[in-house]
Order: structure tokens, then sequence, then C-alpha cells
């Protein structure tokens, strides 16, 4: 939903905890919550129409160039964790996404942030926003036209 002080568009996903993603005190090991980003930024766009594979139809990728994560509380094996993902639109040919990981009690226990870039798949960065790219954000309405 956009909100009224920026044009940001979101959608919340679950995940399970699994066995292997935590230590031996059973606790979510902390390079897994960047592993819940990347679920969330799925779930984001197969349900908003930008998924990979879309931007793969259109010959782009788009690799992250910047990650930020913020850790306050921890994940136990077993807890079934609400992530948040957040698409902050931007005028320069980039997607910024970030994230809220709550816990089952509805607790933040993580926030963070992505930065991407569209790269065409022969290897050539995208200075510009590609035409794809552009269609999809008229169609969820953050562009006019």
């Amino acid at each position: 939903m956009p909100s009224k002080n920026s044009k940001e568009i979101s959608f919340t996903s679950k995940v399970r905890v699994r066995f292997t993603e935590t230590d031996p005190l059973g606790i979510v090991w902390h390079g897994n919550y960047i592993q819940y980003f990347e679920d969330g930024r799925e779930a984001f766009g197969r349900h908003h129409g930008i998924s990979y594979l879309d931007q793969k139809k259109h010959n782009f990728s788009s690799p992250i160039v910047k990650s930020t994560c913020e850790h306050k509380l921890p994940l136990r094996y077993g807890d079934v964790a609400e992530i948040k993902t957040t698409y902050v639109d931007s005028a320069a040919a980039k997607m910024i996404f970030k994230y809220e990981i709550l816990n089952p009690e509805g607790k933040v226990v993580c926030t963070g942030e992505t930065v991407q870039v569209f790269v065409e798949l022969q290897g050539e960065l995208s200075l510009v926003i590609p035409d794809f790219f552009k269609e999809w954000k008229k169609k969820v309405g953050l562009l006019d036209g």
C-alpha cells in the first residue's frame, strides 16, 4: 500500500525457521537474515508481478549493490516469522527494498535494506530505468502515464 509520505508498496510473507538455519543454541545465525530478505523480495515480486523471472524475460537481472541488516531480537528454530518487504520508489534506475522481520509475538527482530541495480544479461549496467520496469511502475500506480 502506498504511504502518504513517499511512494511505497509492501507485501508480507512468512517463513518458518529451519533447523539448518540455527546455531547450536537453536538461534538463527545472523547471516541467514539476508536470506530471509531474499525470501521476502521473491514473495513481493511474485505478488506484485515483478519477479526475477519477469526481469529475466526482459533480459535483465538486478544484483544487490548494498545491503544493511540490524538485529534486535533472536528468532529460534521452529518460529514462524513475518517478513514485511517494502519497495521504496526512486527516480533512479535502481530498486530499494526495506525489510522488517517480526517474531511470532509480533515483535521486530530485524530490520534492513537492500539496493539493486539493473544489469542487462550481457553484463551492461543500465543507467536508465528499463522500459519493462517503467511499465510495472505505471501498472502499480507509482508512475503517471
